[in-house]
Protein backbone atom coordinates (compact mmCIF):
# COMPACT_ATOMS: atom_id res chain seq x y z
CA UNK A 1 0.00 0.00 0.00
CA UNK A 2 1.45 3.78 -0.77
CA UNK A 3 1.47 5.37 2.79
CA UNK A 4 1.01 8.38 2.13
CA UNK A 5 3.04 11.03 5.02
CA UNK A 6 1.55 13.26 7.57
CA UNK A 7 2.85 16.78 5.86
CA UNK A 8 0.45 15.46 2.38
CA UNK A 9 -2.35 14.19 4.46
CA UNK A 10 -2.34 17.66 6.10
CA UNK A 11 -2.38 19.08 2.62
CA UNK A 12 -5.61 17.03 1.85
CA UNK A 13 -7.49 17.55 4.79
CA UNK A 14 -6.75 21.34 4.32
CA UNK A 15 -8.58 21.56 0.69
CA UNK A 16 -11.23 19.28 1.70
CA UNK A 17 -14.88 19.95 3.73
CA UNK A 18 -15.45 16.75 4.18
CA UNK A 19 -13.64 14.03 6.38
CA UNK A 20 -10.37 12.46 4.78
CA UNK A 21 -9.74 8.86 6.17
CA UNK A 22 -6.97 6.77 6.18
CA UNK A 23 -5.94 2.99 7.76
CA UNK A 24 -5.37 4.64 10.94
CA UNK A 25 -8.82 6.20 11.17
CA UNK A 26 -11.52 3.42 12.96
CA UNK A 27 -13.90 3.96 10.66
CA UNK A 28 -11.90 3.14 7.27
CA UNK A 29 -12.58 -1.00 7.03
CA UNK A 30 -16.06 0.22 7.17
CA UNK A 31 -15.67 2.95 4.19
CA UNK A 32 -13.65 0.63 2.15
CA UNK A 33 -16.30 -2.34 2.06
CA UNK A 34 -18.43 -2.62 -0.39
CA UNK A 35 -21.81 -4.76 -1.21
CA UNK A 36 -19.73 -7.58 -2.54
CA UNK A 37 -18.45 -8.86 0.10
CA UNK A 38 -15.43 -10.75 -2.38
CA UNK A 39 -13.70 -7.60 -3.09
CA UNK A 40 -11.02 -7.02 -0.37
CA UNK A 41 -9.08 -3.63 -1.23
CA UNK A 42 -7.58 -1.45 1.05
CA UNK A 43 -7.07 2.20 0.18
CA UNK A 44 -4.42 4.65 0.92
CA UNK A 45 -6.90 7.64 1.80
CA UNK A 46 -10.73 7.77 1.38
CA UNK A 47 -12.57 11.36 0.90
CA UNK A 48 -15.64 11.34 2.43
CA UNK A 49 -16.93 14.19 -0.81
CA UNK A 50 -19.14 16.90 1.02
CA UNK A 51 -19.56 18.24 -2.38
CA UNK A 52 -18.14 18.54 -5.82
CA UNK A 53 -15.15 20.99 -4.06
CA UNK A 54 -14.03 18.10 -2.61
CA UNK A 55 -14.50 15.78 -5.52
CA UNK A 56 -12.48 18.15 -7.46
CA UNK A 57 -9.71 18.48 -4.64
CA UNK A 58 -9.24 14.82 -4.25
CA UNK A 59 -8.81 14.56 -7.96
CA UNK A 60 -5.95 16.87 -8.28
CA UNK A 61 -4.33 15.48 -4.97
CA UNK A 62 -4.36 11.90 -6.79
CA UNK A 63 -3.34 12.94 -9.66
CA UNK A 64 0.18 15.55 -7.90
CA UNK A 65 0.66 12.33 -5.81
CA UNK A 66 0.31 9.64 -8.66
CA UNK A 67 -2.74 7.72 -6.92
CA UNK A 68 -5.12 5.62 -8.59
CA UNK A 69 -8.00 6.87 -8.66
CA UNK A 70 -11.62 5.03 -7.56
CA UNK A 71 -15.21 6.63 -7.46
CA UNK A 72 -17.51 5.14 -4.97
CA UNK A 73 -21.42 5.95 -4.93
CA UNK A 74 -23.41 3.09 -3.72
CA UNK A 75 -20.51 0.35 -4.23
CA UNK A 76 -23.03 -1.77 -5.41
CA UNK A 77 -20.66 -3.33 -8.84
CA UNK A 78 -20.07 -7.34 -8.96
CA UNK A 79 -16.63 -6.36 -10.34
CA UNK A 80 -15.70 -3.53 -7.40
CA UNK A 81 -14.52 -1.22 -9.64
CA UNK A 82 -15.42 1.57 -6.29
CA UNK A 83 -12.26 0.87 -4.17
CA UNK A 84 -9.01 0.76 -5.46
CA UNK A 85 -6.06 -0.94 -3.71
CA UNK A 86 -3.30 1.84 -2.43
CA UNK A 87 -5.11 4.42 -4.29
CA UNK A 88 -7.45 7.07 -3.60
CA UNK A 89 -11.15 6.52 -3.06
CA UNK A 90 -13.88 9.04 -3.93
CA UNK A 91 -16.45 8.38 -1.55
CA UNK A 92 -19.82 10.12 -2.61
CA UNK A 93 -21.96 8.62 -0.48
CA UNK A 94 -22.95 11.30 1.97
CA UNK A 95 -24.26 13.64 -1.54
CA UNK A 96 -27.47 11.89 -1.10
CA UNK A 97 -29.86 15.01 -1.72
CA UNK A 98 -32.20 14.24 -3.90
CA UNK A 99 -34.26 17.67 -5.59
CA UNK A 100 -37.88 17.21 -6.82
CA UNK A 101 -39.35 19.41 -8.83
CA UNK A 102 -43.35 18.10 -9.86
CA UNK A 103 -43.74 21.79 -11.64
CA UNK A 104 -41.49 20.43 -14.27
CA UNK A 105 -41.66 16.87 -13.51
CA UNK A 106 -37.75 16.58 -13.51
CA UNK A 107 -35.06 15.94 -9.85
CA UNK A 108 -31.93 16.96 -9.45
CA UNK A 109 -30.11 13.90 -8.00
CA UNK A 110 -26.70 14.03 -5.84
CA UNK A 111 -24.20 11.14 -7.12
CA UNK A 112 -24.41 9.01 -4.12
CA UNK A 113 -27.75 8.79 -3.85
CA UNK A 114 -29.09 5.04 -4.39
CA UNK A 115 -32.33 4.53 -5.95
CA UNK A 116 -34.32 4.01 -2.83
CA UNK A 117 -33.62 7.71 -1.81
CA UNK A 118 -34.83 8.56 -5.43
CA UNK A 119 -38.06 6.95 -5.51
CA UNK A 120 -38.82 7.77 -1.83
CA UNK A 121 -38.91 11.99 -3.02
CA UNK A 122 -40.33 11.45 -6.33
CA UNK A 123 -42.92 9.25 -5.03
CA UNK A 124 -43.98 11.66 -2.60
CA UNK A 125 -45.59 13.66 -5.47
CA UNK A 126 -46.74 10.41 -7.11
CA UNK A 127 -43.56 10.59 -9.68
CA UNK A 128 -40.67 8.20 -10.83
CA UNK A 129 -38.28 7.90 -13.19
CA UNK A 130 -36.51 4.33 -14.83
CA UNK A 131 -34.34 3.26 -12.21
CA UNK A 132 -32.70 -0.52 -10.77
CA UNK A 133 -34.37 -3.38 -9.53
CA UNK A 134 -32.71 -3.31 -5.96
CA UNK A 135 -33.17 -0.45 -3.94
CA UNK A 136 -29.88 -0.03 -2.43
CA UNK A 137 -27.60 0.60 -6.18
CA UNK A 138 -26.30 3.80 -6.49
CA UNK A 139 -27.53 5.69 -9.23
CA UNK A 140 -24.39 6.71 -10.78
CA UNK A 141 -23.06 3.71 -11.97
CA UNK A 142 -26.26 2.29 -13.08
CA UNK A 143 -27.33 5.51 -14.91
CA UNK A 144 -23.85 5.95 -16.43
CA UNK A 145 -23.79 2.48 -17.88
CA UNK A 146 -27.49 2.73 -19.58
CA UNK A 147 -29.69 2.02 -16.32
CA UNK A 148 -32.98 -0.56 -16.58
CA UNK A 149 -35.92 -1.69 -14.46
CA UNK A 150 -39.40 -1.81 -14.03
CA UNK A 151 -40.36 1.39 -15.74
CA UNK A 152 -37.81 0.83 -19.17
CA UNK A 153 -40.74 -1.12 -20.74
CA UNK A 154 -42.76 2.02 -20.62
CA UNK A 155 -40.11 4.94 -20.92
CA UNK A 156 -36.77 3.77 -21.67
CA UNK A 157 -33.52 3.34 -20.42
CA UNK A 158 -32.17 5.64 -17.41
CA UNK A 159 -30.12 7.52 -20.04
CA UNK A 160 -32.93 8.36 -21.71
CA UNK A 161 -34.59 10.57 -19.34
CA UNK A 162 -31.40 12.33 -18.15
CA UNK A 163 -31.44 15.79 -18.88
CA UNK A 164 -28.03 16.61 -17.43
CA UNK A 165 -25.29 16.01 -15.21
CA UNK A 166 -22.64 18.16 -13.44
CA UNK A 167 -19.13 16.14 -13.35
CA UNK A 168 -15.35 16.94 -12.49
CA UNK A 169 -12.99 15.85 -15.32
CA UNK A 170 -9.51 14.55 -14.72
CA UNK A 171 -7.96 18.11 -14.43
CA UNK A 172 -10.50 18.80 -11.51
CA UNK A 173 -12.27 21.50 -13.59
CA UNK A 174 -16.11 21.07 -12.79
CA UNK A 175 -18.39 21.37 -16.20
CA UNK A 176 -22.21 20.99 -16.85
CA UNK A 177 -22.84 18.62 -20.01
CA UNK A 178 -26.76 18.51 -21.26
CA UNK A 179 -28.01 18.77 -24.73
CA UNK A 180 -26.89 22.18 -25.00
CA UNK A 181 -23.40 22.36 -23.08
CA UNK A 182 -20.85 19.65 -24.08
CA UNK A 183 -23.17 17.88 -26.19
CA UNK A 184 -20.02 15.37 -27.20
CA UNK A 185 -19.66 14.72 -23.40
CA UNK A 186 -23.05 14.41 -22.61
CA UNK A 187 -23.69 11.85 -25.72
CA UNK A 188 -21.10 9.87 -24.16
CA UNK A 189 -22.15 9.90 -20.37
CA UNK A 190 -25.42 8.01 -21.21
CA UNK A 191 -24.06 4.72 -21.60
CA UNK A 192 -19.66 5.05 -21.77
CA UNK A 193 -19.95 4.75 -17.80
CA UNK A 194 -17.86 6.28 -15.76
CA UNK A 195 -14.88 7.00 -18.24
CA UNK A 196 -15.04 10.19 -18.17
CA UNK A 197 -15.49 12.11 -15.23
CA UNK A 198 -17.08 11.60 -11.24
CA UNK A 199 -21.02 13.19 -11.29
CA UNK A 200 -21.34 14.50 -8.67
CA UNK A 201 -25.42 15.32 -9.80
CA UNK A 202 -27.91 14.16 -12.47
CA UNK A 203 -30.82 15.80 -13.54
CA UNK A 204 -33.74 13.03 -14.72
CA UNK A 205 -37.20 13.51 -16.22
CA UNK A 206 -39.96 11.85 -14.08
CA UNK A 207 -43.33 10.18 -14.98
CA UNK A 208 -46.34 9.81 -13.40
CA UNK A 209 -46.12 6.12 -11.47
CA UNK A 210 -48.17 4.39 -8.31
CA UNK A 211 -48.12 4.99 -5.98
CA UNK A 212 -49.87 1.56 -6.25
CA UNK A 213 -48.75 -1.27 -8.79
CA UNK A 214 -49.84 -4.61 -8.97
CA UNK A 215 -47.25 -7.29 -8.75
CA UNK A 216 -47.15 -11.02 -9.39
CA UNK A 217 -44.60 -13.68 -9.05
CA UNK A 218 -45.33 -17.25 -10.81
CA UNK A 219 -42.85 -19.81 -10.52
CA UNK A 220 -42.59 -23.13 -12.26
CA UNK A 221 -40.25 -25.85 -10.73
CA UNK A 222 -37.37 -27.45 -12.72
CA UNK A 223 -38.77 -30.38 -14.01
CA UNK A 224 -41.17 -28.68 -16.30
CA UNK A 225 -38.34 -25.48 -16.90
CA UNK A 226 -38.19 -26.37 -20.95
CA UNK A 227 -42.22 -25.63 -21.12
CA UNK A 228 -42.11 -22.70 -18.80
CA UNK A 229 -38.99 -20.68 -20.60
CA UNK A 230 -41.83 -21.18 -23.71
CA UNK A 231 -44.31 -19.42 -21.50
CA UNK A 232 -41.92 -16.65 -20.18
CA UNK A 233 -40.70 -15.69 -23.58
CA UNK A 234 -44.71 -15.74 -24.93
CA UNK A 235 -45.26 -13.81 -21.72
CA UNK A 236 -42.69 -11.22 -22.06
CA UNK A 237 -42.58 -10.76 -26.05
CA UNK A 238 -46.50 -9.86 -25.91
CA UNK A 239 -46.30 -7.41 -23.20
CA UNK A 240 -49.06 -4.52 -23.38
CA UNK A 241 -47.44 -1.29 -22.91
CA UNK A 242 -48.57 -0.72 -19.12
CA UNK A 243 -46.82 -3.88 -17.64
CA UNK A 244 -43.09 -5.17 -17.34
CA UNK A 245 -41.35 -8.65 -16.41
CA UNK A 246 -37.86 -9.76 -14.97
CA UNK A 247 -37.45 -12.94 -15.48
CA UNK A 248 -35.20 -15.20 -12.83
CA UNK A 249 -34.07 -18.56 -14.67
CA UNK A 250 -32.29 -20.91 -12.33
CA UNK A 251 -33.85 -19.00 -9.51
CA UNK A 252 -34.25 -20.51 -6.35
CA UNK A 253 -37.86 -20.38 -4.66
CA UNK A 254 -37.40 -18.23 -1.66
CA UNK A 255 -37.78 -19.03 2.02
CA UNK A 256 -40.55 -16.34 2.01
CA UNK A 257 -44.09 -16.52 3.52
CA UNK A 258 -45.90 -16.82 0.04
CA UNK A 259 -43.91 -20.16 -0.64
CA UNK A 260 -45.17 -23.08 0.49
CA UNK A 261 -42.75 -24.75 2.88
CA UNK A 262 -42.18 -28.24 0.50
CA UNK A 263 -41.36 -25.67 -2.39
CA UNK A 264 -39.11 -23.53 -0.57
CA UNK A 265 -35.41 -22.88 -2.14
CA UNK A 266 -37.18 -25.40 -5.19
CA UNK A 267 -35.11 -25.28 -8.07
CA UNK A 268 -36.94 -23.31 -11.24
CA UNK A 269 -38.08 -20.37 -12.74
CA UNK A 270 -39.83 -17.17 -12.01
CA UNK A 271 -41.02 -14.46 -13.91
CA UNK A 272 -42.19 -11.35 -11.82
CA UNK A 273 -44.64 -9.45 -13.23
CA UNK A 274 -45.56 -5.56 -12.66
CA UNK A 275 -48.60 -3.77 -13.96
CA UNK A 276 -48.56 0.00 -14.01
CA UNK A 277 -52.59 -0.14 -14.89
CA UNK A 278 -55.96 -1.49 -13.26
CA UNK A 279 -56.08 -4.79 -11.33
CA UNK A 280 -58.30 -6.10 -14.24
CA UNK A 281 -55.36 -5.27 -16.85
CA UNK A 282 -53.25 -7.49 -14.97
CA UNK A 283 -55.21 -10.17 -13.87
CA UNK A 284 -55.43 -10.80 -17.92
CA UNK A 285 -52.43 -10.67 -18.34
CA UNK A 286 -51.62 -13.37 -15.72
CA UNK A 287 -54.71 -15.20 -17.11
CA UNK A 288 -53.47 -15.74 -20.23
CA UNK A 289 -50.16 -17.24 -18.98
CA UNK A 290 -51.59 -19.67 -16.53
CA UNK A 291 -53.83 -20.73 -19.55
CA UNK A 292 -50.58 -21.89 -21.15
CA UNK A 293 -48.82 -23.87 -17.69
CA UNK A 294 -50.37 -23.17 -14.50
CA UNK A 295 -47.34 -22.21 -12.00
CA UNK A 296 -46.41 -24.69 -9.60
CA UNK A 297 -47.38 -21.27 -6.90
CA UNK A 298 -47.83 -17.81 -7.17
CA UNK A 299 -47.86 -14.34 -5.33
CA UNK A 300 -50.57 -11.73 -6.48
CA UNK A 301 -50.55 -8.57 -4.33
CA UNK A 302 -51.11 -4.47 -5.17
CA UNK A 303 -47.96 -2.64 -3.23
CA UNK A 304 -46.22 1.04 -3.23
CA UNK A 305 -44.39 1.17 -6.03
CA UNK A 306 -41.31 1.54 -3.61
CA UNK A 307 -42.25 -2.05 -2.18
CA UNK A 308 -41.84 -3.16 -5.83
CA UNK A 309 -38.46 -1.16 -6.36
CA UNK A 310 -37.02 -3.10 -3.01
CA UNK A 311 -38.86 -6.76 -4.04
CA UNK A 312 -35.65 -8.44 -4.87
CA UNK A 313 -33.00 -6.93 -2.14
CA UNK A 314 -33.31 -9.77 0.22
CA UNK A 315 -31.88 -11.54 -3.13
CA UNK A 316 -28.77 -9.37 -3.25
CA UNK A 317 -27.99 -8.86 0.50
CA UNK A 318 -25.44 -6.46 1.12
CA UNK A 319 -21.87 -8.17 1.87
CA UNK A 320 -22.74 -11.52 -0.03
CA UNK A 321 -20.19 -12.86 -2.61
CA UNK A 322 -20.70 -12.41 -5.77
CA UNK A 323 -19.37 -12.68 -9.81
CA UNK A 324 -20.66 -12.34 -12.98
CA UNK A 325 -20.63 -12.73 -16.30
CA UNK A 326 -23.35 -11.88 -18.87
CA UNK A 327 -24.58 -11.72 -22.66
CA UNK A 328 -27.13 -10.43 -25.12
CA UNK A 329 -30.12 -12.94 -26.86
CA UNK A 330 -31.37 -11.60 -29.73
CA UNK A 331 -34.40 -14.27 -28.95
CA UNK A 332 -34.83 -17.51 -26.77
CA UNK A 333 -34.82 -19.94 -29.73
CA UNK A 334 -35.87 -23.50 -28.38
CA UNK A 335 -32.14 -24.61 -28.24
CA UNK A 336 -31.49 -21.87 -26.10
CA UNK A 337 -34.48 -22.17 -23.73
CA UNK A 338 -33.07 -25.92 -23.62
CA UNK A 339 -29.28 -24.73 -22.95
CA UNK A 340 -30.82 -22.22 -20.71
CA UNK A 341 -32.41 -25.11 -18.55
CA UNK A 342 -29.57 -26.84 -18.56
CA UNK A 343 -27.00 -24.89 -17.14
CA UNK A 344 -29.48 -23.12 -14.72
CA UNK A 345 -28.89 -26.86 -13.25
CA UNK A 346 -25.39 -26.49 -12.84
CA UNK A 347 -25.18 -23.96 -9.80
CA UNK A 348 -24.27 -25.28 -6.17
CA UNK A 349 -25.65 -22.18 -4.17
CA UNK A 350 -29.53 -21.51 -3.66
CA UNK A 351 -28.65 -17.38 -4.36
CA UNK A 352 -27.71 -18.11 -7.85
CA UNK A 353 -29.70 -17.30 -10.68
CA UNK A 354 -30.07 -15.99 -14.21
CA UNK A 355 -31.68 -12.82 -14.22
CA UNK A 356 -32.95 -11.76 -17.54
CA UNK A 357 -34.50 -8.87 -18.85
CA UNK A 358 -36.78 -7.84 -22.03
CA UNK A 359 -35.31 -4.78 -23.53
CA UNK A 360 -38.12 -3.19 -26.02
CA UNK A 361 -41.48 -0.92 -26.16
CA UNK A 362 -39.81 2.42 -25.38
CA UNK A 363 -36.47 0.89 -25.21
CA UNK A 364 -36.40 0.28 -28.71
CA UNK A 365 -38.33 3.13 -29.92
CA UNK A 366 -34.83 5.28 -29.52
CA UNK A 367 -31.90 5.48 -32.32
CA UNK A 368 -29.30 3.45 -31.59
CA UNK A 369 -26.62 6.57 -31.76
CA UNK A 370 -28.70 8.95 -29.55
CA UNK A 371 -26.99 7.44 -26.75
CA UNK A 372 -23.92 5.59 -25.97
CA UNK A 373 -25.93 2.49 -24.67
CA UNK A 374 -23.68 -0.90 -25.78
CA UNK A 375 -25.39 -2.85 -27.52
CA UNK A 376 -28.62 -2.77 -30.16
CA UNK A 377 -31.83 -1.13 -29.33
CA UNK A 378 -33.48 -3.50 -31.09
CA UNK A 379 -36.00 -5.79 -28.79
CA UNK A 380 -33.77 -8.24 -26.96
CA UNK A 381 -32.78 -9.85 -23.76
CA UNK A 382 -30.25 -9.30 -21.58
CA UNK A 383 -29.26 -11.81 -19.09
CA UNK A 384 -26.55 -11.70 -16.21
CA UNK A 385 -25.16 -15.22 -15.50
CA UNK A 386 -24.78 -14.37 -11.49
CA UNK A 387 -22.51 -16.13 -9.01
CA UNK A 388 -24.00 -15.16 -5.58
CA UNK A 389 -22.53 -17.23 -2.61
CA UNK A 390 -23.28 -16.54 1.54
CA UNK A 391 -19.36 -16.67 1.98
CA UNK A 392 -16.19 -15.70 -0.08
CA UNK A 393 -14.75 -19.54 0.60
CA UNK A 394 -17.65 -21.01 -1.48
CA UNK A 395 -17.58 -18.23 -4.49
CA UNK A 396 -14.39 -19.75 -6.67
CA UNK A 397 -16.69 -22.68 -7.47
CA UNK A 398 -19.56 -20.96 -8.39
CA UNK A 399 -17.82 -18.61 -10.39
CA UNK A 400 -16.48 -21.46 -12.54
CA UNK A 401 -20.48 -22.41 -12.94
CA UNK A 402 -20.59 -18.86 -14.14
CA UNK A 403 -18.15 -19.00 -16.62
CA UNK A 404 -18.79 -22.25 -18.02
CA UNK A 405 -22.60 -21.27 -17.92
CA UNK A 406 -21.22 -18.40 -20.46
CA UNK A 407 -19.55 -20.40 -22.61
CA UNK A 408 -22.45 -22.92 -22.88
CA UNK A 409 -24.69 -20.13 -23.94
CA UNK A 410 -22.61 -17.82 -25.80
CA UNK A 411 -23.97 -19.61 -29.27
CA UNK A 412 -26.43 -18.30 -28.80
CA UNK A 413 -25.95 -14.76 -28.34
CA UNK A 414 -24.95 -11.96 -30.78
CA UNK A 415 -21.68 -11.85 -29.94
CA UNK A 416 -19.33 -11.58 -26.92
CA UNK A 417 -20.52 -8.23 -25.96
CA UNK A 418 -23.12 -7.10 -23.28
CA UNK A 419 -24.50 -4.93 -21.36
CA UNK A 420 -21.25 -3.01 -19.70
CA UNK A 421 -22.69 -2.71 -16.56
CA UNK A 422 -22.68 -6.62 -16.29
CA UNK A 423 -19.30 -6.53 -17.49
CA UNK A 424 -17.29 -7.62 -13.89
CA UNK A 425 -13.70 -8.66 -15.26
CA UNK A 426 -11.95 -5.69 -16.64
CA UNK A 427 -11.82 -7.43 -19.92
CA UNK A 428 -11.11 -4.86 -22.85
CA UNK A 429 -12.36 -7.34 -25.59
CA UNK A 430 -15.66 -8.08 -24.51
CA UNK A 431 -16.48 -3.59 -23.90
CA UNK A 432 -15.05 -3.03 -27.47
CA UNK A 433 -17.34 -5.95 -28.49
CA UNK A 434 -20.03 -4.57 -26.75
CA UNK A 435 -19.84 -0.99 -27.71
CA UNK A 436 -19.18 -2.27 -31.56
CA UNK A 437 -19.23 1.07 -33.75
CA UNK A 438 -19.27 3.41 -30.93
CA UNK A 439 -16.03 2.70 -29.93
CA UNK A 440 -13.95 4.56 -31.72
CA UNK A 441 -16.48 7.90 -31.15
CA UNK A 442 -15.85 7.00 -27.36
CA UNK A 443 -12.49 6.92 -27.59
CA UNK A 444 -12.29 10.29 -29.43
CA UNK A 445 -14.37 11.82 -26.16
CA UNK A 446 -12.24 10.10 -24.11
CA UNK A 447 -8.95 11.63 -25.31
CA UNK A 448 -10.70 15.32 -25.50
CA UNK A 449 -12.03 14.85 -21.16
CA UNK A 450 -9.33 12.46 -20.00
CA UNK A 451 -6.32 11.87 -22.30
CA UNK A 452 -4.20 9.97 -19.57
CA UNK A 453 -7.28 7.62 -18.88
CA UNK A 454 -6.95 9.10 -14.84
CA UNK A 455 -10.74 7.11 -14.70
CA UNK A 456 -10.09 3.51 -16.01
CA UNK A 457 -11.60 1.47 -12.94
CA UNK A 458 -14.66 0.62 -15.20
CA UNK A 459 -15.63 -0.63 -19.04
CA UNK A 460 -12.41 1.18 -19.89
CA UNK A 461 -12.53 2.78 -22.90
CA UNK A 462 -8.91 3.98 -23.66
CA UNK A 463 -8.68 7.88 -25.00
CA UNK A 464 -7.76 7.83 -28.63
CA UNK A 465 -8.54 10.73 -30.89
CA UNK A 466 -11.13 10.28 -33.48
CA UNK A 467 -11.10 12.26 -37.23
CA UNK A 468 -12.98 14.72 -35.87
CA UNK A 469 -11.48 15.24 -32.16
CA UNK A 470 -13.92 17.02 -29.66
CA UNK A 471 -12.39 20.13 -28.89
CA UNK A 472 -11.30 20.27 -25.09
CA UNK A 473 -13.24 21.84 -22.15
Amino acid sequence: MVQLIKPELDRLRDRCAGRVVTRHDTEYDVLRSIWNGAIDRRPAVIVRCSGPEDVSAGVRFAREEGLEISVRGGGHGFGGSAVTDGGLMLDLSPLRLVDVDPATRSAVCCGGATWADVDAATQAHGLATPGGTISHTGIGGLTLGGGFGWLTHRHGLTIDNLEAADLVLAGGEQVHASARDHPDLFWALRGGGGNFGVVTAFTYRLHPVGPAVHVAVLFWEAERGRQAAEVIDAAATGLPDDAAVLIGFGMSAPPAPFVPEEHRLRPGHALIVAGFSTAERHEAVLASIRRELEPLFEFVAPMPYTQLQSLLDESAPWGISAYEKALDLPGLTPEAMTAICEQAAGKSSPLSFLPTFRLDGAFAARDDDATAFSGSRAPHYTMSIAAITPSADELPAEREWARSAWEALLPYAGGTGSYVNFIADRDEERVRASYGAKYDRLAAVKAAYDPDNVFHLNANVRPRPGREEPPRP
